[in-house]
């Protein structure tokens, strides 16, 4: 089968590297512009672009895909080139750019989505942050065919994956993407052997998965701890959940559920090489923490590098 593949981030490079693996022909790869990154912020290609140049596959990264929009030349060089690559399917994996009608019916048995979630619960754009977060006990891979909605196309494989209690989004994130991979290789293998029965998703049950907003990673003490735990994993790596101590910005990386102190939410505790911060509902041993410029340490280490201990906020 001939696969066009359109992803961007290490989620959907994993699952590249195995439709390579299994035997698919990728005449053509989709993936997002270029973007500044690091401290010096030059342009950075996305891990898909990196992975296509060095298994010499071709790659195009339109800005946009729409025929009447503000990238419409973009938008006829890619359909010009998906036409000409005579495409049996392609796969869409956290690609970023939403794909209008005509790429749909373009490849002959249409487009499949790797979608991070147990569908219709968490569409959107960060399903795996927010089920942390919202405290699921699972996830999973939807393989879905792709329609013009959000993530709203019928589901052709589902496997779910238990969320651990010190699952973070790095964590999860690497077993589903190699979940995804697994599956997306078995479904098209499934629909070179006359296809999979496709299913409606339940009409019960919808979430959405909004985009993570840096501001969403301050820490506010007067929520539950247990919540604020759960937002600690779900932003790691990104943004990092943080909050104000000593004068400075510091990140929280880990942490864990403690016995109320019946402080005001916001006070710190420290008590040899503990550090205890009252939230509204509980508290949290705060476990491991960065500040600013500085790397991951363990709370023993943190305390140890500052002797005063004023309130958090």
């Amino acid at each position: 089968m001939r696969i066009a593949f359109a992803g961007t981030p290490e989620f959907a490079a994993v699952a590249l590297q195995r439709l390579l693996a299994a035997g698919f022909e990728v005449p053509l790869v989709l993936s997002q512009p270029d973007r500044p990154a690091g401290r010096g912020m030059k342009l950075q290609a996305s891990p898909v672009k990196q992975l296509a140049l060095a298994r010499g596959l071709a790659v195009l990264q339109p800005q946009g895909l729409r025929l009447d929009g503000r990238y419409a030349d973009d938008a006829r060089a890619a359909r010009a080139a998906l036409a000409a690559a005579d495409l049996d399917a392609m796969v869409v994996a956290a690609y970023g750019l939403i794909l209008p009608r005509w790429v749909l019916d373009l490849p002959r048995r249409g487009c499949l989505n790797i979608h991070a979630s147990l569908l219709p619960r968490w569409r959107g754009a960060a399903p795996i942050h927010r089920a942390i977060e919202a405290g699921d006990r699972e996830t999973g891979i939807t393989i879905m065919q792709m329609d013009e909605g959000l993530d709203t196309g019928a589901m052709l494989l589902v496997e779910r994956e238990a969320i651990r209690p010190d699952d973070t989004t790095a964590t999860l994130h690497d077993r589903l993407a190699v979940l995804g991979g697994r599956l997306v290789v078995e479904a098209l293998e499934a629909a070179a052997c006359g296809g999979l029965p496709p299913r409606p998703q339940p009409a019960e049950g919808v979430s959405y998965a909004h985009k993570i907003d840096k501001a969403e990673a301050a820490i506010d003490w007067t929520c539950p701890a247990a919540l604020i735990e759960r937002r600690v994993r779900a932003f790691d790596p990104f943004p990092g959940a943080n909050f104000g101590y000593e004068g400075q910005t510091v990140k929280l990386w880990r942490a864990a559920l403690a016995p109320a102190t019946g402080d005001v939410p916001g006070t710190a505790c420290v008590s040899g090489d503990a550090l205890r911060i009252a939230c509204g509902d509980g508290a949290l041993d705060l476990l491991e923490l960065q500040r600013p410029g500085g790397r991951r340490v363990g709370v023993r280490e943190f305390l140890a590098a500052r002797p005063s201990r004023p309130a958090a906020h």
